[in-house]
């Protein structure tokens, strides 16, 4: 049942992987090769909004104010044309979103980019989608997103090659673990080698992909559990392993894959320091140099502090447990 198309702007949160995604089973549909398990998280927020005008000759879409790129466009109007379809439209669409946060640089941005025009778009064509659907949808255009229609702590199984309906399903509230993510930026500006190439390059290449994809989901099970019972030093201990373990992927790819900088290993220092200290945190990384800090919130404020003078680190902030994908029409 649809209604008559509007002009909708929806809110997402990117996530931070606990539990880490790298390899697809299918690259062509974007399905997962491992299961992944994410925090969605208030401080990093994309708002998107779209309107179909039959008045278009071709979608307009701009990314923070600027034109979109050739690259950047195609996989916009990938997403909107299967909206298209669903909602039985033809209309071309004006897009614009922005990221309340650094793009592209290894802080999740396409994640909640692709939930929140998922969200945006589907509901601006008419279209009554339920989160399962529009988790499908975003995962269609970065895996990542699909987490990010959820708040809390998310997870995204596995699939397998010419599945289509792969969803993520909510774990536990944003309300059920007081716990923070302390974001250290390490490096400024787009990291040189995208995760989707650098996941097929691991695939093809890595001598140790094979046995990243069997100990992934041994991590993923470990988390799930240790989210259910609060149990941070658990819950720790595996998020590095599943970090390193796909960073070790990546290095090992020919050619090589080093996502890190020489602040990234100095915020490891930090976190590792401050642990032998007695202070429970723990260090996870996506596909860039940025380190992010897991703790209790009353840690909080000395991670941070710590993270703030570490050489190399040029910004800090504190993100807690964040929302769903958010719509307003």
């Amino acid at each position: 049942m649809t209604k008559a198309p509007t002009e909708v702007t929806a809110r997402a949160c990117a996530n931070i992987a606990l539990a880490k995604y790298w390899g697809k089973a299918d690259a062509k549909k974007n399905i997962p090769a491992v299961p992944s398990i994410s925090l969605t998280l208030d401080q990093l927020v994309t708002e998107t909004r779209v309107r179909f005008d039959t008045e278009l000759a071709e979608d307009d879409v701009r990314l923070d104010g600027r034109r979109a790129t050739a690259d950047e466009k195609d996989r916009v109007v990938k997403m909107l044309n299967s909206i298209r379809r669903e909602a039985g439209l033809r209309a071309r669409a004006h897009v614009a979103s922005h990221n309340y946060f650094p793009t592209a640089a290894g802080l999740a941005s396409s994640a909640s980019g692709f939930a929140a025009l998922a969200a945006s778009a589907s509901a601006a064509a008419g279209l009554r989608s339920s989160p399962r659907r529009l988790s499908a949808l975003a995962r269609a255009s970065s895996v990542s997103a699909a987490r990010s229609i959820f708040g809390g702590f998310v997870e995204l199984p596995a699939g397998v090659r010419g599945q289509g309906d792969l969803h993520a399903r909510p774990i536990a509230a944003p309300d059920h673990w007081k716990v923070r993510l302390v974001i250290a930026v390490t490096e400024p500006g787009p990291k040189k080698v995208g995760s989707t190439e650098g996941m097929e390059r691991s695939k093809k290449t890595s001598p140790y992909y094979d046995a990243w994809v069997a100990d992934a989901p041994k991590w993923a099970r470990q988390i799930k559990r240790a989210i259910k019972e609060r149990d941070l030093d658990t819950l720790g201990v595996a998020m590095e392993r599943s970090t390193f373990a796909f960073h070790c992927c990546a290095m090992t790819s020919e050619p090589a894959i080093l996502y890190w900088a020489p602040a990234t290993l100095a915020a490891l220092g930090t976190v590792r320091g401050l642990r032998e200290r007695g202070v429970s945190t723990w260090a996870t990384m996506d596909a860039g140099p940025h380190v992010k800090a897991l703790c209790g919130i009353g840690d909080a404020a000395r991670v941070r502090q710590a993270l703030d003078r570490t050489p190399g680190v040029t910004r800090t902030w504190v993100a807690k447990p964040g929302p769903a994908v958010e719509v307003h029409s």
